[in-house]
């Protein structure tokens, strides 16, 4: 049983539920989906931003802030990626095997660890499931991820069984170095009490999923994440393998779905009882100039919005909408101006922390399947904008 997770409700019509995370930096209500601070910090938004939205948790990769600014530098301010970026709410970090994983070109796989070329300038550096570790910590991550291999849609059988193997592996590795950095404290930043989470794996393939599965829950974790997922396959065949892993996991442990961010895919993860997610979706997509709305998305430099003076969306409450127009929008996208980048941010992120917190509300009030049901239907339907 997790030490740090509840679960306060169900709706029996499906495996949606509610609960609370009890983190070092703060409780967080589940479901919840995390925005995504890759280089500890939420692109083109502040903390205070983060904050007045209502996120209690947010993202940031290892990968990236051990290549730069450098652990070094975290390091010698104290008080971990907290103190660094001055987020004083919970973050998850996650392990950089993702990051390693895109770079195919510049990396090598052993037992031992990866060895890769940095995107920056070309050096040659190597992760080990224990290094990951030491610098989760050093960052003072609340969650941590461990080091994991990640496969594409489409690779063969022994691709995926070698990237299971070494995955298993490197949890056991990882799970012992976690354990190491919380009685011994070397490296780690003060009173570190971050958590641990295995990553299920086994790509396509039921059989590795529930071998995957079976391994992570020896581990007694205090959540599990699973990895693998929206890598390339359709959609059905990502519900389809997400409904299937979930239902061999112990309800009493938390869950977290890494990479989605569409609101469909959010609401099809809640229902099949996921607690936790996070995706750059409702950030990039904004810097790219498309906003999220009740009767779906779209793309602000259309020529109909040139004159149009309704807020992104009526139905929102958030302050981007209460005091701008899309043709304001469309004007500072058009003219390349940076306040576009950050109020469609701000807006597509109220957006889905809205979604989040509504659907709460319908599972404790047993109605998630006519809440899902609701939304998508005008979301999704065509011709139907504003």
């Amino acid at each position: 049983m997790s030490q740090i997770f509840s679960v306060t409700s169900e709706d029996k019509s499906c495996e949606a539920r509610t609960g609370k995370l009890a983190l070092a930096h703060g409780e967080v209500e589940t479901p919840v989906f995390m925005p995504v601070g890759t280089n500890g910090t939420v692109k083109a938004l502040t903390r205070d931003d983060l904050a007045e939205i209502g996120f209690g948790i947010i993202l940031s990769n290892t990968y990236h802030l051990y290549l730069r600014p450098g652990m070094d530098v975290i390091a010698s301010m104290g008080g971990g990626l907290h103190n660094f970026a001055k987020w004083d709410r919970n973050i998850l970090t996650d392990s950089g095997g993702f990051q390693v994983y895109s770079l195919a070109p510049f990396r090598k796989i052993t037992p031992e660890g990866i060895k890769f070329r940095s995107h920056i300038d070309g050096s040659y550096h190597f992760l080990s499931p224990e290094k990951v570790v030491e610098l989760q910590a050093i960052l003072g991550s609340d969650i941590q991820m461990q080091l994991d291999v990640c496969t594409s849609w489409g690779v063969s059988r022994k691709e995926a069984e070698d990237a299971l193997f070494t995955t298993s592996l490197w949890m056991e590795r990882g799970k012992k170095a976690w354990e190491l950095q919380l009685t011994a404290g070397y490296k780690v930043t003060a009173g570190y009490k971050g958590q641990f989470f295995p990553i299920v794996q086994g790509n396509f393939f039921k059989d590795l999923r529930d071998e995957s599965c079976k391994r992570v829950i020896e581990t007694e974790p205090s959540g599990i994440a699973i990895g693998g997922l929206s890598v390339g396959e359709s959609e059905e065949v990502f519900f389809e393998y997400l409904a299937f892993t979930a239902s061999l996991l112990p309800k009493d442990l938390p869950r977290y779905v890494m990479g989605i961010g569409t609101p469909e895919y959010i609401l099809f993860a809640i229902e099949n009882g996921i607690d936790m997610f996070d995706c750059v979706f409702p950030t990039r997509n904004a810097r790219n100039g498309n906003v999220l709305t009740h009767r779906g998305s779209f793309a602000l430099k259309k020529a109909e919005n040139r004159l149009d003076f309704m807020p992104i969306d009526k139905e929102c409450g958030c302050k981007v909408c209460r005091t701008y127009s899309r043709a304001y929008l469309r004007h500072l996208f058009k003219a390349k101006e940076i306040l576009c980048s950050i109020l469609a941010s701000y807006h597509n992120l109220y957006f889905i922390n809205e979604l989040v917190v509504n659907a709460r509300k319908a599972i404790r009030e047993k109605r998630f399947l006519e809440f899902k049901k609701d939304f998508l239907s005008k979301y999704n339907e065509e011709g139907n904008r504003e």
